[in-house]
This record gives structure tokens, sequence and C-alpha cells, in this order.
């Protein structure tokens, strides 16, 4: 009896919460020697054990037949080795029985013993024994007792060998029922320690547990070989099972009780957000723990890195499901998602210490595609919303500067909005935020069709400026002409693929608001030139023509230093569209037929002023930098018409006119043929009619046009 005694001690001792202070009191457990007298085969078994067998089992019996009646692949499954009925085994002390003959096993003995061979198993148990091992030899109970959970399960394993091989069917069913206490016992010590795994000061004891395990799984596929009502009761115990089982509840013990204390945490405006933060920040920190230390107690065969980062996966995965259905904020569906998408798959999973060793890419996704797809939506309504309000905000800003009349600052020596430049960075912000949180380019970019109705605004805000003209109305303009061309880059660049209507819409606007700045300065400079216009292909003109031009060039010199503070794109342009402006007006002042050229002397004379004028006037653009070079040609074009004397020559001059210039009509032809007097109504004719002729072959495809803007008020005949 005193060897039931001492099972019952060493199973409550063993079933107690693990810990460094209880290891003292496992010298209570209580040894036996065996007897001289004994079978040798007892001794054998008492021997390894160190234990002594009870003699009564009467109430051991009942238990084992309960055992045995569940003795199938799953009933034992390892949430059934973890559970002990005390009651059971107490009672055993109490009553003493008789042993029941099971004779069909007592037949199979012999068969079973040649399958369940162990060999070497001394040899390998002294190949386990760390450095520290003890030179005295212990009992299954003293292993426990240091730790050594692989020597007392090679202990348990050699005694379920002997056990087996034995004749003696009375004494076999004793021992075997004390074996299966032992293993019992075994077990529930191999869960402490297992669940301790990520305490420093259990990782020796941890590495022998894991030893064990697998030799347990290794008798376990030998017992498989073995018909199912001929194996021990234990049998299979699934060790690796409960091991994988265990980690699981670790994993979200672990999870469930993330640390609230991390500071960090704090800052965060929202409970939901504040537990994801803590929930990511436990993977992270319990993946490197394991990287760092379990990964070198485990042997390779249990990927053990992989395998918390799927259980942690799995984890974190489940408690973002729930939170991701619950009712959340805008606010806090993009916290998740960028969890997701950004800090879980890159400050996580790809940490430099944890890449090697996880494979994230079988780990899957974090939460469904149904899930995603809604916290998508949610983030582009929002971010519409958000890009809607941003742009609101910045025109009602810039338009309150209009309407207090501040004046733009300089900057670099240019007038300067900050307009474009707030807004357009927070077009792209948010591009790449839903580019980057719902994998679309193509929604990404979809949310840039607001540009075209906010741009649209803009241009009716700009023509109710102009309608007011306050004081600073020339800086205001010169600012936000830079903060046009500014927008105007951006949507024609290719790399912003928007769709072809937004685009076009949005260029016609800009194009809009170009054009009201446009003709607000050109307006005034015009004003300014329309007297210096007036002398131009008049008598005044044909007799001193060279004065009339310098004060128009000298003009033109003193308006451009006007337009110093714009920035050189800006005022490249506008002079570009001044130096188009000022040379039509030449011509539609030539046209007017306010001239008249009598004789071929005046013809070849007002040829040659014409050369010289365009001379003049382009060399005043040449200098601030048009790139308008086309209008160079024109007037010396027109000169040589207005020099050559024969209509066959003149038929062909206007032929090939009208080729350079597809816009030039008939009208722009006869205004100008009428400035020769001495032509006849013939050769007019003449000239007419070929031009008919010859049009309809003509290419009539150009970059430019420029006839078109010279208005010709009458038709001539």
């Amino acid at each position: 009896m005193r060897g039931l005694e001492t099972h019952l001690g060493s199973l409550k001792f063993w079933m107690m919460p693990f810990s460094k202070a209880r290891k003292e009191d496992i010298c209570r457990i209580i040894h036996t020697e065996g007897t001289a007298d004994e079978e040798p085969n007892e001794q054998c078994q008492k021997q390894k054990h160190k234990m002594k067998m009870p003699k009564t089992m009467e109430k051991m019996k009942s238990l084992r037949k309960h055992r045995k009646n569940s003795k199938s692949e799953a009933a034992l499954t390892p949430e059934t080795l973890l559970e002990v009925d005390l009651d059971a085994i107490e009672s055993i002390a109490d009553s003493p029985g008789d042993h029941q003959a099971e004779g069909q096993k007592q037949k199979n003995r012999s068969k079973i013993s040649e399958k369940i061979k162990i060999p070497d198993f001394k040899k390998r148990q002294k190949s386990l024994k760390s450095p520290g091992t003890p030179t005295v030899e212990l009992d299954f109970n003293g292993n426990l007792e240091q730790n050594r959970l692989a020597e007392a399960q090679q202990q348990l394993l050699e005694a379920e060998e002997c056990l087996f091989s034995s004749k003696d069917l009375t004494r076999a069913k004793d021992e075997e029922d004390k074996l299966n206490m032992d293993y019992e016992i075994f077990i529930l010590r191999l869960r402490l320690v297992i669940q301790d795994s990520f305490s420093e000061d259990n990782q020796e004891t941890l590495k022998s547990a894991l030893t064990s395990i697998l030799q347990e799984e290794a008798q376990d596929r030998r017992w498989a070989e073995v018909a199912v009502d001929q194996r021990p009761v234990w049998r299979p115990t699934r060790c690796r099972q409960l091991h994988d089982t265990l980690l699981q509840i670790i994993v979200e013990q672990h999870m469930k009780n993330a640390d609230e204390e991390e500071n960090k945490a704090d800052n965060l405006s929202t409970s939901l957000k504040r537990e994801v933060f803590r929930l990511g920040k436990q993977v992270k920190k319990d993946l490197l723990r394991v990287v760092r230390n379990l990964r070198e107690c485990y042997p390779p065969d249990f990927d053990i890195c992989q395998m918390y980062a799927r259980l942690y996966h799995q984890a974190f995965s489940t408690r973002l499901q729930e939170l991701s259905r619950s009712n959340i904020s805008l606010e806090e569906c993009l916290y998740i998602l960028n969890w997701i998408v950004e800090y879980y798959p890159k400050d996580v999973l790809k940490h430099k210490e944890l890449e090697e060793h996880i494979n994230s890419s079988s780990l899957g996704p974090l939460l469904p595609e149904e899930d995603l797809q809604r916290l998508g939506k949610q983030c582009f309504s929002y971010k519409e919303n958000e890009i809607r309000k941003w742009l609101s905000n910045a025109l009602e800003k810039e338009v309150k500067k209009w309407s207090d009349d501040i004046e733009p600052e300089l900057m670099d020596g240019y007038y300067f909005s900050n307009f474009a430049v707030d807004v357009l960075p927070l077009l792209d912000g948010a591009v790449k935020d839903v580019n980057r949180l719902l994998s679309s380019e193509y929604k990404a970019w979809s949310l840039l069709n607001q540009l075209d109705s906010f741009l649209l605004c803009y241009k009716t805000d700009m023509e109710k400026l102009i309608k007011r003209k306050p004081e600073n109305i020339k800086k205001t303009l010169s600012a936000n002409l830079d903060n046009i061309y500014q927008f105007r880059d951006y949507v024609q660049k290719p790399e912003r693929p928007l769709s072809e209507e937004t685009r076009t819409a949005c260029l016609s606007t800009l194009a809009d608001l170009k054009n009201i700045c446009h003709k607000y300065f050109l307006s005034r400079i015009h004003s300014e030139l329309k007297p210096l216009y007036r002398n131009l292909w008049n008598k005044v003109w044909f007799a001193g023509h060279c004065e009339v031009v310098e004060e128009l060039v000298k003009t033109l010199e003193n308006i451009m230093d006007n337009f110093q503070e714009l920035k050189p794109v800006c005022r490249e342009e506008l002079l570009a569209e001044l130096h188009v402006e000022v040379m039509v007006e030449y011509v539609r002042r030539m046209m007017k037929r306010k001239l008249k050229l009598k004789d071929k002397q005046q013809q070849e004379a007002a040829a040659e002023f014409i050369c010289h004028d365009s001379n003049k006037i382009c060399s005043v653009f040449d200098k601030v930098g048009s790139r308008e070079k086309w209008l160079g040609q024109i007037l010396p074009n027109l000169s040589e018409i207005l020099r050559l004397q024969d209509p066959g020559s003149l038929q062909i001059e206007i032929v090939t006119l009208a080729r350079d210039y597809p816009d030039i009509s008939e009208q722009h032809v006869l205004a100008l043929l009428n400035l020769k007097t001495n032509l006849s109504s013939s050769d007019l004719s003449k000239i007419k009619e070929c031009l008919r002729e010859n049009r309809g072959t003509l290419d009539t495809e150009s970059p430019t046009s420029f006839f078109s803007k010279v208005l010709v008020k009458r038709k001539i005949m």
C-alpha cells in the first residue's frame, strides 16, 4: 500500500501549478525498494522505477476496466490525458479486491512483445543526458524532480517494454495500472513545462520535454502496428498533439492579455485603435522571443517559428474580424487597413530578425475578402469626402485672401500663392493611400475626378474677382497664374492615369482660367499700344516708319519690364501671346487699306519697310524668351506679294502662302492684293481662280493659326 500512496502523492504534487519554489517539495514523494524473494521480472520493473508495487488493486481494476472500455484512437486525446480522476485513485487505498483474468490478452503477449521491441534504449538514454547529469541513477520521480523529462520518459518506455513482454498476467495487470498512472503524471508534468515555454529559466527543461515528445511519437507509431484492443490503455499518448494544442492555448492567452502598459497605445484616440496596436505589438514581441530564445530549444522537425507565426496570425486575424464587423468609425477602418496592409506585413513579418525564419506568404490574409471589400468601401468613401473637404477649404481660404485684398507674398522675386502647393500634395497623398490600402490604382485615380468640379468653382471665383477689380488684382492674378500652371502640369503628366474625360475637362477649364488672367493683362497692354497701332500703315508710317516702329518697340520693352515679378514660365507664355497679338494687329492695320501703293516703287519700298518692322518687333520678343519663331516669317512672306509685279509669279506666291498658312481666307488675299492699285481686275480674277483651284489639293494641316485671328470686316470683290 505504500507504493500506492507514493503514486497518489506524486499525482497530486504534479497537478499543482509549476514553479521554482515547488521544486523543493518534490522530495516528499516516498520511494521503496523491492524484496529479495520477488520474481526476477518483477524486480526488473521495480528496479527501474524504484517504486514498490501494491498487492491489492481492487479499486484500480474498475479504473483500468474503464480505461480499456474506452480504448480507441479517438478516446485518448490530449485533453483526456490531462484529466485525472483523483477520487477513483484515492479510493484504491480504502478497499482490497481480487484480480480478473484476461486470457485472450495473455495469449497475445508474445506476439505484441515481438512487435514492440525498443532496441538500444539504454544507449539512447545515455546520449540524452545533460552535461551536469549525476552519476547516481535516479528513479522516475527523481528524474521528474530534476526536470529530466527525457530520462523519466525513457524509464517509462523501458517499463512498458518489460511489462508487455511479461507472462505473469496477475503481476502485469497491477503493474500496467501503475504504469498508466505514471504516464498520467508524466504528461501532466509535460504540460506544465510546455505552458512555461516562454520562461527563460525553463529552456533546458523544455529541451528535455521536447526530446521526450519525439520519443513518445516514435513509440506511438510502433504501437500503431498492433491491434487497438491489444495496446496499453495510454497508447497513443499523442504528446505532439498535446504540445500543439497547448501552444494554441498559450498564444490565445497572450493575445487576450496583450500588454496594456504599452505607452505608445495611450496616444491613440479610440479603444479599438489601442487594442489593435497592442495586439500587433504582442505578436511582434512574442515572435521575437520565439526566434531569440525558443528556436534553439526545438528540433527542426517542429518548425517552431512558422508554427508560432501561424498561431499568432490566426489569433490576430480572429480578433480583427470581430473588430472589423462591429460598428467602427471611418477613422478606425483606416487604422485597421493600415495594420493589415502596412504595419503587420512590413513591421512584423518582414522584421529583420523574423523574415528569414517565417514564410509569411503561407499565412494567408489577415481578413477574408468580404471583410476587406467592406472596409475598402468605407475607406474609399472616407477619402472621397476628405478630398472634397480639402479642396473646398483650400479654395475658400484663397478666395478670402482675394476678398480681403491681401497682397501676395514675394518669393525669389516672384509673386507666389501656396494654393496649389497646399492642394496637390494632399491629392497625391490620398491617391497613394487608397492605392496602398485597397491595392487598386483604378479606384485611387478615380478620386481625382473631383478635380473637374473643383476647377470649375475656381474659375467662377476668378471671374468674380475680375469683375470686382480690387487694388491688388494684378499681383493676385500673377500669383494665381503660377497656381494654374501647377495644376495644368499635374493633370497633363502621363503617370497620373486620369480618365480621358476628366483630363480633357480639367485642361479645358485650366485653359479658361489662364485666358482670364491673360485677357486682363493683355487688354491693358493693348489699350496702351492702341495709339501706336493707329500710326501703322498710313501716310505717317510710310513717310517715317522708323520713328513709328521705334516708338512701338520702346513701349513694348517698358511693358515687358512690368512683368518681371511673374514666374518665368508664366511670363514666357503671356509674352508669347502678346507677340502673336501684336503681329495680328500689324497685319490687320495693313489690310484695312488706308494706304494705297500706286506703283512698283512704292510697293517695293513698303515691302522693305515691312521686313524692317518685322525684325524690330520680333527682336524685342526674342530678348524676353519668346519661342514663337514662326511669327518672324509672316511679314516677310507678305512683303514678297507686294514686291512681285508679274501676275503669274503672284499666283504662285499666293498659292504658296495658302499652303503655309491654311487659315488664310480669300478675303485676306484680296485685301492684300488691293494694296497694289496697279493690279487689274482681270489679274485679280485669275489669281482668285487659281487659289480656288489649288486650295483643295493643298495640305491644310498646320500646327499654328494666324490669319484666322486677323479680322477683315467687309468682303472685298
